[in-house]
């Protein structure tokens, strides 16, 4: 294993629109996810289990949640200069404006790449579930003597739209990048099928800043849409790594291969939630070789009275004094009391479900009640006037939509 000196420049500023309502108070890698972790909390385990541990977390959008949590949960004792997690809002040395795209993000901290002078300059993104050990994509990178290289997976011909195909040849020197197109490139082989790229980078230092600098001279913000093309064109040493080849300790046999979700809308967001249920998940987030490292909480550990609970997941801190919860997420703090009933739904922290009352598919966000008796889930025409409901018909209560009635019943008003 290689072990050249690298900065990994972590992308955390996404809006996170397809996500609202749960995006209204803070940015999509903030989002809370499986009742213990934030979305950002995936890419920063896995660089952190790969032990590169010089990291830049680049903000922007409602950033102070994300700035909050990485302050508490994400911090290493001074073992040395090389070892942090940095958070990076937008320093608008250039002018006004916020960053303008993913390259133009990293334009703007260019004097940081200058500063910590690595070898090797990772980008990757914030925004996705998975686990990766990214020490074999630097490997592969330095064997092909690489000077950017693209992190690939194959995806369904009619869902390659939304990502940038990659054309590549059978050594995995990619020829040719189409971001987001009407009709994407199949693979040669599997006619269904597309590569494409995950958002996940690693440059040579030299050619990054080169690329940047082309890039801003041309007005041209985006890895995807410009910089990554640019290089090709160009006859660069651009190869795509295949991450469906890549082994994390401690998998299990029955877990999808190479699992990877972009929950970048709230079906998505859902649905990766349920794959980590169940005794075979497809994403077993049970993985003492590979850790999803989690929020720190100085709470007791969850208590459970009485009640029936099924393949669900229930954090620190919550007390379930009956009911019956199923195919569920339930998060710190939560309280549920006797005859409440909550199926295939995410409860974030800090709620209160009163008795009787009944949910099925519905995420409640932080600091709210469920009243005696409500049912949600059941009746969207009467869902609209109390909460948010999805294209996907999953119902979603806002961060402390009934924040004053939460204070009353937890006893904090």
């Amino acid at each position: 294993m290689a072990n050249p000196r690298i900065l990994a420049i972590v992308l955390a500023g996404g809006k996170g629109e397809r996500l609202f309502p749960l995006t209204s108070f803070r940015s999509k890698p903030s989002v809370p996810f499986g009742a213990r972790f934030r979305i950002v909390d995936f890419v920063l385990s896995n660089l952190v289990n790969s032990q590169i541990y010089s990291i830049y977390l680049l903000v922007q959008y409602k950033s102070q949640s994300l700035i909050e949590h990485i302050r508490q949960n994400w911090f290493f004792s001074s073992v040395g200069r090389d070892h942090f997690v940095t958070v990076v809002p937008p320093q608008m040395r250039m002018g006004p404006e916020w960053f303008q795209g993913t390259a133009d993000a990293v334009f703007q901290n260019m004097a940081l790449i200058k500063d910590i002078n690595p070898e090797l300059v990772l980008i990757f993104g914030a925004d996705h579930i998975y686990r990766m050990d990214i020490r074999q994509m630097i490997d592969f990178h330095l064997e092909k003597s690489a000077e950017t290289t693209v992190a690939a997976r194959p995806v369904p011909i009619d869902t390659a739209s939304s990502f940038g195909v990659i054309v590549a040849e059978r050594d995995n020197k990619i020829t040719g990048f189409q971001e987001k197109p009407k009709n994407p490139m199949p693979m040669p082989d599997n006619p269904d099928m597309a590569y494409v790229s995950m958002g996940n980078y690693i440059f040579n230092k030299d050619i990054l800043i080169e690329a940047l600098i082309r890039a801003e001279k041309k007005k041209q913000h985006d890895f995807g849409a410009h910089v990554i093309p640019d290089l090709v064109q160009r006859g660069s040493k651009v190869y795509a790594y295949d991450f469906g080849k890549n082994e994390v300790p401690g998998i299990k046999l029955y877990e999808e291969k190479g699992y990877w979700r972009d929950v970048g809308t709230i079906k998505a967001y859902f649905d990766a939630h349920m794959d980590m249920l169940g005794d075979r998940p497809l994403f077993d987030i049970f993985n003492k070789m590979w850790t999803i490292y989690p929020s720190r909480y100085d709470i007791p550990p969850s208590k459970i009275l009485d009640g029936v609970i099924v393949n669900s997941v229930i954090a620190d801190g919550s007390v379930v004094r009956g009911g019956r919860i199923e195919n569920s997420f339930i998060g710190s703090g939560v309280v549920v009391e006797k005859g409440a009933e909550i199926k295939d739904s995410i409860i974030f922290d800090d709620v209160f479900i009163k008795a009787n009352s009944k949910l099925h598919r519905v995420i409640v966000d932080k600091k709210n009640v469920i009243y005696e008796g409500e049912e949600i889930g059941f009746l969207p025409e009467k869902d609209r006037f109390r909460c948010h409901i999805d294209a996907s018909g999953i119902s979603i209560i806002p961060r402390a939509a009934r924040y004053s009635d939460w204070l009353r019943e937890t006893g904090n008003a």
